[in-house]
């Protein structure tokens, strides 16, 4: 974790809430996962992206700039033909600013002469193949039903953070039983 950022808090579900998925969330497409929400309204559904799960590929292999190299996430479990960046470069034309210095999208050409200029690094740019969505109310319940822990957090530490230990660097830092579930294995018939 960053040390020179506070802890995250409990809060409500706004952009640029990161969603912590529960210790014992079984779901193939969310466990132990980290989700940024980029989109909220309860009438009409929510949308973010997954920070902490890493593919194979490389955003070289997507966007054809071959000095480009940095992985790409799985964004969630929806439309995985689709790209999607977030980042902290404030002059990408057409980008939304979701909180905290962090974007999300922009003018992709733009983006892609960055790249090829080595302007983006890990440090300010991660890139998704798909991405996370709920329909009306949906979220609401699955908070509700303690799926998700919602949490107000320093949105630009997440790019100080190793993404493989996101998950477990946010859950410490709740303290508490968070703390111990941070280190429970997966699978506790393992152990």
């Amino acid at each position: 974790m960053n040390l020179h950022t506070a802890p995250p808090t409990t809060a409500a579900l706004t952009i640029g809430s990161l969603l912590i998925a529960q210790p014992l969330l079984a779901d193939k497409h969310f466990e132990r996962s980290v989700v940024l929400l980029c989109e909220h309204a309860a009438q009409n559904g929510s949308f973010g992206f997954v920070l902490n799960k890493a593919t194979d590929l490389q955003v070289a292999e997507l966007i054809e700039v071959s000095s480009f190299d940095q992985p790409v996430y799985i964004g969630g479990p929806v439309e995985q033909n689709t790209l999607h960046f977030i980042h902290t470069l404030k002059d990408i034309p057409k980008a939304l600013h979701l909180k905290d210095g962090v974007y999300w999208g922009g003018d992709f050409e733009y983006v892609k002469s960055l790249a090829i200029a080595n302007q983006l690094r890990p440090e300010n740019s991660r890139f998704f193949v798909g991405y996370s969505g709920w329909g009306q109310h949906q979220l609401e319940t699955e908070v509700k039903e303690q799926a998700w822990l919602v949490v107000e957090h320093d949105l630009r530490s997440i790019f100080d953070n190793d993404p493989d230990k996101l998950w477990q660097v946010l859950l410490k830092s709740l303290g508490g039983q968070y703390k111990f579930f941070a280190n429970y294995p997966k699978d506790p018939k393992l152990n």
